[in-house]
């Protein structure tokens, strides 16, 4: 499926999104990042957590740029070195915004506790359900592997769009918290703004390329019969 052209036809839309996603992020993050505020990264995520209660979630520095996230399974906030240490508005958007998954966490959002359930069935999925389409196809296009490989990668899919909501209602609640706590002004909010939609846009991206590639799947194999 890899050098098919009608896959690339399919997944055309997705990709170039990915890509104008990805463009709008470095430079909404780097014009971001030359705002200042008056906290760090770090600093502004223990003031979310604490002014929200949440007091059991460890907040670490990582490695990486851009590879903050949440850890719901260990209770960790884990914070890119540009952000947990930056006093920029761009690091305590992106702070906020991870701190946000804290919060749903803490608050048993609904969306993000199925986002956890699936997300083992998402990981095999993402790779094996592919690779048992391609492989009931050489094998004569055996119809029992190609529907399992499909059912597990519609895992992906599923993942993907309940991520969606998810994402979105974190960065809602990181923009509220951040102008009900003072850390940024609503003026400076705008900065803020453009960084996580920006990133919406990649998760948006993700999930249309899930579903495309979904839909492609369907229609080259669908009709598959032992």
């Amino acid at each position: 499926m890899f050098f098919d052209p009608m896959y690339f036809l399919f997944i055309g839309p997705a990709f170039l999104l990915g890509l104008w996603a990805q463009m709008r992020i470095r430079t909404t993050y780097a014009v971001a990042q030359r705002q200042a505020a008056p906290l760090s990264g770090a600093a502004a995520a223990k003031y979310i957590l604490e002014s929200a209660g949440i007091h059991n979630v460890r907040i670490e520095q990582t490695h990486g740029r851009l590879s903050d996230h949440y850890d719901p399974r260990h209770k960790v906030l884990r914070l890119s070195p540009e952000v947990y240490q930056s006093r920029s508005l761009a690091a305590v958007g992106i702070a906020a915004h991870e701190s946000g998954h804290a919060l749903q966490d803490a608050r048993a959002y609904a969306p993000l506790t199925v986002r956890n359930a699936v997300v083992p069935l998402a990981g095999v999925g993402s790779n094996a359900g592919i690779w048992m389409v391609i492989i009931g196809a050489i094998l004569g296009m055996n119809a029992y592997l190609i529907w399992a490989g499909i059912a597990l990668f519609s895992c992906v899919v599923f993942f993907q769009v309940v991520n969606l909501p998810v994402e979105f209602n974190a960065s809602s609640r990181a923009k509220a918290q951040l102008v009900e706590l003072g850390i940024v002004t609503p003026n400076q909010l705008t900065y803020v703004n453009k960084v996580l939609n920006a990133a919406a846009l990649t998760y948006v991206a993700a999930t249309l390329q899930a579903i495309l590639t979904l839909l492609y799947l369907l229609a080259r194999f669908g009709g598959s019969r032992d």
